[in-house]
Formats: structure tokens, sequence, C-alpha cells
């Protein structure tokens, strides 16, 4: 059964800093590739970094590039995002996201139940 457990969500003030984790069972981590996404009141959930499974290439949204780093600590089965420079508008709620394969050549999404981030002086 897979399983994503999120954490380190809160309330932060402009310029600060924070870390999400995320804690994978259920699954092979090491080979998975795995994203955070966050969804702001009123809009679409959105994909903010992405990291790789055998090969950790990584991707951002151009909204945090040079601000959020996503990793991986495969002995842990844990995905981390570490932002800093924070904003108001990173307010949201930070689901993490394994996509693995689900045979024939398709893939599933599989979801945390979410951490609230919150900016604001």
């Amino acid at each position: 059964q897979v399983q994503l457990v999120e954490s380190g969500g809160g309330l932060m003030q402009p310029e600060g800093s924070l870390r999400l984790s995320c804690a994978a069972s259920g699954f092979t981590f090491s080979t998975a590739a795995m994203s955070w996404y966050r969804q702001a009141p009123g809009k679409e959930r959105e994909l903010v970094a992405s990291i790789g499974g055998i090969v950790t290439i990584t991707n951002y949204a151009d909204s945090v590039k040079g601000r959020f780093t996503i990793s991986r600590d495969n002995a842990k089965n844990t995905v981390y995002l570490q932002m800093s420079k924070l904003k108001p508008e990173d307010t949201a709620v930070y689901y993490c996201n394994a996509r693995l394969s689900a045979g024939w050549g398709t893939v599933r999404d599989y979801w945390g139940q979410g951490t609230q981030v919150t900016v604001s002086s």
C-alpha cells in the first residue's frame, strides 16, 4: 500500500525558510520519480519541483527557481523541499507526489494528504 506522509508546514514570515518532508512507503522509493505540488485557494494544483529516480534530474517551476531545492534520501525513503526567501504567494497546501508504473506503459499518481504553508507578516 503506497503511503506518502508530508510534514514540516507552518506559518512563516516573508523571506523565511522552511523544509518540507515526505516519508514514503509501499513502493521501491529509490527508482520512483517524486514531486512536490501546491494548491492555493481558488487556484489549480501546480507542479513546484520534481526529482527523478534512477537519474536524479531536478526540475522547478519558474516561480521557485533559485529559492526552492528538492532532494531525496533513498536510505530514509524521504523526499524534501527546502524553501527559502518565502513570499506570500507561496502560501498553499503542498502535496507530495509519487508517479509509479502501473504496467503496460501507464503510470499512476499517488498523493499525500498535504501540508499547509502560510507566508504572512
